[in-house]
């Protein structure tokens, strides 16, 4: 994969570089094994040095015309749409996504892009009354400065540029670290499309590098005035802990454990499809994937009998073959992870309507139920192609089920009734909930985040607007003020 190693490097104020560290990091194919590349990690000195570019370039991009800057994402969308074919072979390649997710993947791309034009003019500021006679309060929105992006490898691109547009499009400077198993297409991809597209040196840099490298320097650095992360509770932790000792605002887009609710009136033919849909995209490795598949008791039969049968037809597979719908799971970590979180639920007790065999990263699907109250498995986010499938009785059982998670990003309910789904779906303590749909859902303008340890403020539209920008009230006496001395 050419591109993937032309761009297995540091971007720095503009200039494309090796790192300086002691150690490599190789990029993988997770379905084949084949080294797609191998990079040599940053270092704390390259975090600084990428800071301060991002420091040097912001004030001038602040200061240019919203008009302009909104140019540089119509010029980067065009890139996108002139190299997509190869856009979707690194996401293919380095992902192991199926051609069907890397589409997704890509479309979502382009609707932030679009979206990311209208931002450039949303900061709007505002005049406000005042009890003082003579006076008026002007509220400026202004960027925040630099922003640094932190963002994970099961769909990268689009999770850093989620951050990385909005931010720019507001006049911040942004330095972004992906994961290093999508160092490419979270990361140098989108260096080299606003590269292209006529971004100015020093707006955008991308550090490669490992917390082994680095430590916390990426979080602490004294720059940086909002960290946005998106990964595991785990880790999202500890960067809101890291961030909240340097007075740092953070932004968190952390894991799930999503249920589809299907109640006793609605649709099984196509409940089914929105839950094979909700948790086997991308083998699972969705953190909005429907970890949980709750049935009311009276249909629970036909529904099991229906999904078993749809999860056995998938087929799984190379991911750059189109006739397959799963590919591999990131890497070998991974998928044995998974498997013995499998093997230790049927271990307790949980009956398997399906258990798929793994063969590497090859992860087929499994389908699990009479899984016992207490199992880890129910508590907590299965980033692979397991399905719990658990049968309720009534509407409050189901609500209180679907409840009992430290987790809540998204959610579907399924019903013939709408506002019965709707009343269902405000009970339901997550962030987004969706009525006769898939839990898998993202649109550019509306706010975006979860509730418990699903994180941390909201991204999209307006949301990112108050995310990467401050206000600044300025007030102007008109007249003389009265002082009491």
């Amino acid at each position: 994969m050419s591109l993937i190693a032309e761009l297995a490097q540091q971007y720095i104020d503009g200039q494309w570089r090796p790192g300086t560290g002691s150690w490599d990091i190789v990029d993988l194919d997770p379905f084949s094994g084949e080294k797609l590349a191998s990079f040599t990690v940053a270092t704390a000195e390259e975090i600084d040095q990428a800071y301060r570019a991002a420091e040097r370039a912001q004030p001038a991009w602040a200061a240019a015309s919203a008009y302009d800057r909104r140019l540089v994402f119509e010029r980067a969308l065009q890139v996108v749409e002139a190299r997509e074919a190869e856009i979707l072979d690194v996401l293919t390649v380095e992902l192991g996504g199926t051609l069907m997710k890397s589409a997704f993947e890509l479309s979502l791309v382009k609707d932030m892009l679009r979206e990311s034009m209208s931002l450039a003019l949303s900061a709007e500021g505002r005049i406000l009354p005042s009890p003082v006679p003579g006076k008026e309060n002007r509220l400026y929105r202004l960027p925040v400065g630099v922003v640094g992006v932190i963002s994970p490898f099961n769909a990268p691109i689009f999770l850093s540029l989620k951050a990385v547009a909005p931010a720019l499009a507001l006049g911040n400077a942004v330095v972004l670290k992906p994961h290093q198993d999508a160092p490419v297409a979270g990361g140098t991809l989108i260096a080299k499309i606003f590269e292209e597209a006529g971004l100015p040196a020093g707006l955008l840099n991308v550090v490669l590098t490992d917390i082994a490298e680095i430590g916390d320097a990426f979080i602490e650095h004294p720059v940086p005035k909002v960290i946005a992360f998106t990964g595991s509770d785990t880790v999202g932790r500890h960067v809101a802990t890291v961030a909240a000792s340097h007075l740092k605002r953070t932004v968190l887009e952390l894991g799930g454990n999503s249920a589809l609710v299907v109640l006793d009136d609605a649709d099984v033919d196509y409940a089914v499809d929105a839950a094979v849909a909700s948790r086997f995209v991308h083998q699972g490795q969705i953190c909005m994937a429907a970890n949980r598949i709750l049935v009311d008791r009276s249909l629970f039969a036909e529904f099991s009998e229906k999904f078993t049968a749809k999860v056995a037809s998938l087929r799984a597979g190379d991911p750059g073959d189109p006739e397959t719908q799963l590919g591999p799971l990131i890497n070998t970590a991974q998928a044995e992870s998974v498997t013995a979180e499998v093997d230790q639920a049927i271990a307790a007790g949980a009956r398997p309507l399906l258990h798929g065999a793994t063969v590497g990263t090859l992860v087929k699907p499994t389908v699990l139920t009479d899984i016992p109250a207490g199992a880890p498995i129910l508590h907590r986010e299965i980033f692979g192609p397991v399905a719990l499938l658990i049968p309720f009785d009534g509407e409050d059982e189901a609500v209180r089920i679907t409840n009992d998670t430290p987790f809540g990003l998204s959610g579907a309910v399924h019903t013939a009734n709408v506002e019965r789904g709707v009343r269902f779906a405000q009970r339901i303590d997550t962030g987004m909930m969706h009525v006769n749909d898939g839990t898998i859902a993202d649109e550019p303008i509306v706010p975006f985040g979860g509730q418990k340890n699903s994180g941390l403020g909201r991204l999209n539209g307006e949301s990112s607007v108050d995310a990467f920008t401050t206000v600044k009230w300025i007030s102007i006496q008109h007249g003389r003020s009265r002082f009491p001395f």
